[in-house]
């Protein structure tokens, strides 16, 4: 039996197993991967002050602060049932079953898929995936691509491509369908664009971002926007053409893309063939919360915080005995907001049966502030009422 078992290794689940060993033994984390880190590790990009986050050597300062605890990583295992018994938990793996008195399920996120027609062949790729290739195996997804899904998520990914040395004919729209509704939607992309304005490369775009927090100048924007595609980082994003097709016999040759009106209907008579080999799919982000539901644990539906979420407090308690979430399986946020979580969800599993309570009530009280703190200064928010929906979830478990 161990006293704590964490289930996903990436930046929540890590910082909890780190801040659990100060007060519990036998912890073991357990993650399908075969390194740890989850998406963590495939992150590069430039914070507001101009410094770079390396996810790599973000997962080897919190690697290196497990040195020495009682606490191990166990790479390579793939969870596939939660049974909760009187006295704790039973989590059924393909390495056998592993019995926990505590639980917390730090999941993650999962892309969404945006389907359109030939997407099913070689050389088609999430944007995760992408990244992972390019950041953490360091091999080049292919000579030239295209990314389809134009958010928060492939725009950051995509500059990452670019100074990787990867050749990018653009980002556009998928074209609208039934899946793809807001992904194919000019109007409604823009409203997410808006708020990474502040990551543009020039002074000019990220003053047009600002003014660009009017809805009826964004509705302007939209109207006349290029068909050519405004490029930042020189990479062009075409808000007003969207891939129809992706065109090969054994693997992606080309894609077929036309002009779309602002509501994101096809224009008649503009479709063209873009020769690549590659393209890049991004659909989005939603809690990977499969775990949590056969642990038992309820679950309501808030768009704020990007689609189903388990119920749970501030301090990451779940309304199932021993249970806890933290990280993007709360909601869809940055890696520093998941570790921020983990370290939270691990003074509450300490203070869940502590003897003295004095002293760890406030260290999270503290690291509940920090949590907010660093949501308040985060550089990339995918939703922008993410304050609100935590505000919300509080209240649906106090509720409940």
């Amino acid at each position: 039996m161990h006293n704590v078992v964490i289930i996903g290794a990436g930046p929540a689940g890590l910082s909890a197993a780190i801040t659990c060993s100060e007060w519990y033994e036998n912890i073991v984390v357990l993650d399908e991967f075969p390194k740890p880190g989850g998406r963590l590790a495939g992150q590069l990009h430039q914070e507001k002050d101009g410094e770079w986050w390396n996810g790599i050597k973000e997962v080897d300062k919190l690697m290196e602060e497990l040195q020495g605890r009682d606490a191990k990583v166990r790479c390579g295992v793939s969870v596939h049932h939660v049974e909760k018994k009187d006295d704790g938990f039973c989590i059924h793996t393909d390495k056998g079953v592993f019995e926990a008195e505590k639980l917390l399920i730090a999941t993650g996120a999962a892309e969404s898929a945006a389907p359109i027609p030939g997407w099913t062949l070689p050389g088609v790729m999430s944007i995760g995936a992408a990244q992972v290739m390019t950041n953490v195996h360091r091999v080049s997804v292919g000579t030239k691509g295209i990314v389809v899904g134009i958010n928060i998520l492939s725009s950051a990914i995509a500059r990452e491509l670019k100074l990787a040395g990867t050749e990018l004919y653009g980002m556009a729209l998928p074209a609208k369908n039934t899946v793809n509704q807001d992904e194919g939607d000019p109007k409604k992309v823009m409203d997410n664009l808006a708020r990474i304005a502040h990551m543009a490369p020039s002074w000019l775009l990220r003053l047009g971002g600002k003014l660009a927090k009017a809805s009826w100048i964004r509705r302007l924007t939209v109207q006349f926007y290029p068909k050519s595609g405004m490029k930042v980082w020189d990479i062009p994003i075409q808000l007003r053409r969207a891939v129809t097709k992706i065109n090969g016999t054994d693997q992606v040759e080309s894609v077929t893309i036309c002009d779309v009106t602002p509501e994101g209907k096809p224009v008649s008579g503009t479709e063209q063939t873009i020769e690549v080999d590659f393209v890049c799919i991004a659909g989005g982000l939603y809690p990977l919360t499969e775990l949590a539901a056969v642990a038992g644990c309820p679950f309501h539906y808030m768009d704020e915080l990007g689609g189903h979420i388990p119920i749970h407090n501030k301090r990451m308690e779940t309304p199932v005995d021993r249970l806890f979430v933290a990280g993007n399986i709360t909601g869809i946020e940055s890696s520093k907001v998941a570790a921020a979580q983990g370290r939270v969800a691990g003074l509450s599993i300490a203070r869940s049966e502590a003897s003295s309570t004095n002293g760890i009530d406030s260290k999270i009280q503290q690291a509940v502030r920090d949590v907010k703190s660093t949501r308040k200064q985060a550089a990339i928010q995918f939703h922008p009422e993410i304050e609100e929906g935590r505000l919300e979830m509080e209240k649906v478990f106090r509720e409940y």
